[in-house]
């Protein structure tokens, strides 16, 4: 069968890539075409469109950057119509999958949406357009199903396909080695994929390093950025930088300070103690406290229910705080409470093998 993909964002690759392979499992001729990136590629099919041209952070960037998106989604559109395929499978990414979802429903094309758009963060209302426009739902997050069951819309929650990756994963026994890092105390550093949130993280990232005796810092740098970009921000003696090596970097580190977003989720699963950073646009916080509705930004703390890791938002991802939260984080009661609260996550979240029940589900539908 013809399979048509969308993930526009680089973790939506991982996801799909993951989900194409599980697919190949229950249909050996599966004909991919897809929006991704490296790792769709790596499994086989037509990429389009690279996610590097897609993936625009905030309100404002977005606004700034409206011709480029507005002539992706008419590239995407007349793409989608021509390939027809047998089922249009979205990944997240919903400014734009979202409408994909409603040409495609309008052309007849069934609509399965992998990792459900965040709606319960802001203007819950768009629940309505969705049930109009996806066909069947998958959910990633355990609070999700309540959620939509409220809006009166039958979905599917799957697991998360972060669990998948975690149960895949082998730590490499010379990842010290080869980076140099020997037996030093390690604090990884996660500032995010995207461009924006790199700029206006690092930089509060790296001059906590100066000040943090006793620690070694290591970057996950970003595949889509080169060394250089990395180290003109000015990189203090006792920085390093590693390259797609993230799982690796967690398994050994001891602090984190990571972007909020999926690796917020990621580094609890591997049981780092964390502080989670967010800096956007004035205007696009602006705009953003006035419509969104949640308490918490970490999906951490979404999950649990409660705040579990301190949250630095603007004006307080600052050095000062910044310090202080990593301080007592090293050691004590107020580490341990963390760790602790990273296994009630494990067990609210379930079992891996989101990407099986995922593409078993699709594949089915597909037929039908």
């Amino acid at each position: 069968m013809r399979y048509y993909l969308i993930a526009g964002e680089a973790s939506g690759d991982l996801h799909g890539a993951n989900l194409m392979k599980a697919l190949l499992k229950y249909d050996e001729q599966a004909d991919f075409r897809f929006f991704g990136g490296e790792k769709m590629a790596a499994v086989g099919g037509c990429l389009v469109k690279h996610y590097k041209e897609m993936a625009f952070m905030g309100f404002v960037e977005v606004l700034a950057n409206l011709q480029t998106v507005l002539a992706n989604l008419k590239k995407c559109k007349a793409d989608v119509l021509d390939f027809r395929p047998d089922v249009l499978v979205l990944i997240d990414f919903p400014g734009f999958n979202l409408k994909i979802a409603e040409y495609a429903k309008k052309q007849g094309i069934k609509v399965c949406y992998y990792i459900s758009p965040k709606v319960w963060a802001w203007n819950q209302k768009r629940v309505l357009k969705i049930k109009k426009v996806v066909d069947q739902l998958y959910c990633i997050l355990p609070f999700e199903v309540d959620f939509y069951q409220k809006w009166g819309m039958q979905v599917h929650y799957v697991g998360n396909p972060l669990l998948d990756e975690i149960a895949r994963f082998e730590a490499d026994p010379t990842f010290r080695e080869k980076n140099g890092l020997q037996d030093q105390k390690i604090v990884a550093l996660l500032p995010g994929s995207r461009k924006q949130e790199i700029e206006r993280l690092l930089p509060e990232m790296l001059a906590v390093a100066k000040h943090f005796a006793g620690y070694h810092f290591v970057v996950a740098a970003a595949p889509n950025f080169e060394e250089a970009y990395y180290r003109s921000f000015g990189m203090p003696d006792n920085v390093s930088l590693v390259f797609g090596q993230t799982y690796q970097l967690l398994a050994q580190a001891q602090l984190a300070i990571v972007a909020s977003g999926t690796a917020t989720l990621e580094t609890a699963l591997f049981a780092v103690p964390q502080v989670v950073v967010y800096k956007g646009g004035a205007l696009t916080i602006a705009i953003g406290r006035m419509l969104i509705k949640i308490k918490f930004i970490s999906l951490v703390n979404l999950i649990l229910d409660r705040a579990l890791v301190t949250e630095l938002i603007q004006a307080d991802c600052n050095l000062a705080r910044l310090l202080a939260e990593l301080g007592k984080l090293k050691e004590g009661q107020y580490r341990q409470a963390m760790l602790q609260g990273y296994s009630e996550l494990k067990k609210l979240m379930g079992n891996a093998g989101a990407s099986e029940r995922t593409a078993q589900h699709i594949y089915q539908y597909a037929r039908s």
